[in-house]
């Protein structure tokens, strides 16, 4: 799942660049295609090292397909790209950051305790985050429609502070009371650092939601696709997650 969803907004993120700088329409398909497979390989990478069993295993098969795709990739647009720009390798290089390695850490959180008994905490951890986001915007969606009157934004001019503001509130909340009937109530520091998480998620994914909307603003379209007919492509509804995980990830990792 988490490769299908990583290679659908690999999709729609070229297509915008395409209508953002026509001179990306111009790169190499080797490039355009062997970007998306390095970044797989980087996502498989951050994959907890022995995960999946095997000699093998993700990490250590991305290890060494990342190293070959990112040797391969500069040199193979340089030999048979009659036109090199340094921009397009530069768009190729933040799509590697804004997707693939977002969707690497969190797969990263997915096999946070390889081969330790704590599998259910590996698969909490990523359920969390993505309840933390649901929660954030349908809240800020309602609260927004009651009593929104001020706009955030002109990127997105629907998006109100007070929609923000009641998201953020109820989504800590909500999670909150998820740790709390999660660890019986007799563990308050799990429940803070549930809280803390949800308003990581709340405050992050707003901004890789307006960040995501920026994009489509300057490409001039309204979605980034149409796999999900009446809620637009990938990146529309993973455009939170992708911003948000790398701050989650500090944070449990440092802190949690």
């Amino acid at each position: 799942m988490f490769s299908v969803i990583h290679f659908g907004c690999w999709f729609e993120y070229q297509k915008l660049l395409v209508k953002m700088d026509k001179s990306y329409g111009e790169v190499s398909a080797f490039q355009r295609y062997g970007v998306m497979i390095a970044g797989w390989c980087i996502m498989m990478y951050c994959s907890r090292a022995n995960y999946s069993g095997g000699n093998m295993g993700l990490h250590n098969a991305g290890l060494y397909g990342g190293l070959l795709f990112l040797f391969i990739l500069p040199v193979a647009e340089i030999l048979y790209t009659r036109k090199t720009y340094l921009r397009n390798m530069g768009y190729s290089a933040l799509g590697l950051i804004y997707i693939s390695l977002s969707f690497g850490l969190l797969l990263n959180l997915r096999t946070y305790y390889p081969d330790t008994g704590l599998e259910n905490v590996n698969k909490l951890l990523v359920l969390m985050i993505i309840l933390s986001l649901w929660v954030n915007d349908t809240m800020a969606y309602l609260v927004g429609s009651f009593i929104g009157k001020t706009p955030m934004s002109e990127i997105s001019p629907k998006k109100t502070w007070e929609g923000t503001i009641g998201g953020f509130i109820f989504c800590v909340l909500t999670m909150g009371a998820v740790g709390y009937f999660l660890s019986s109530g007799f563990e308050m520091q799990v429940v803070s650092k549930w809280m803390i998480v949800a308003g990581i998620a709340s405050i992050a994914g707003t901004t890789g939601d307006l960040l995501e909307s920026k994009l489509k603003r300057t490409a001039e379209v309204k979605d980034s696709g149409r796999i999900m007919p009446g809620h637009g492509g990938f990146l529309d509804r993973f455009d939170s997650l992708l911003f948000a995980t790398p701050f989650i990830w500090l944070y449990i990792v440092m802190f949690a």
